[in-house]
């Protein structure tokens, strides 16, 4: 399982209106039947995210950048309206 970084939940935490769109998000992106697998929570699955570093970065171990992160939550957020 890939974690999530403590500092995109802070930098997600204090940003309100980004909430539903983070958890809207999470339910989108994670694999189906996320629920009847540890750690039971809706996370991307670790193949899908290096993937998308592998695009984004050129590195599928890199981590995840934190003002991408946002910026992400808040392109989705624009698009959802």
């Amino acid at each position: 399982m890939s974690r999530l970084p403590v500092r995109v939940v802070a930098a997600v935490s204090v940003r309100p209106w980004l909430w539903s769109t983070a958890l809207r998000q999470s339910f989108r992106l994670a694999p189906t039947g996320w629920w009847h697998r540890p750690p039971f929570l809706p996370v991307p699955d670790g193949e899908y995210l290096a993937m998308r570093s592998t695009i984004q970065y050129g590195d599928p171990k890199h981590s995840l950048d934190t003002q991408d992160v946002l910026k992400y939550l808040s392109w989705c957020r624009g698009e959802a309206r």
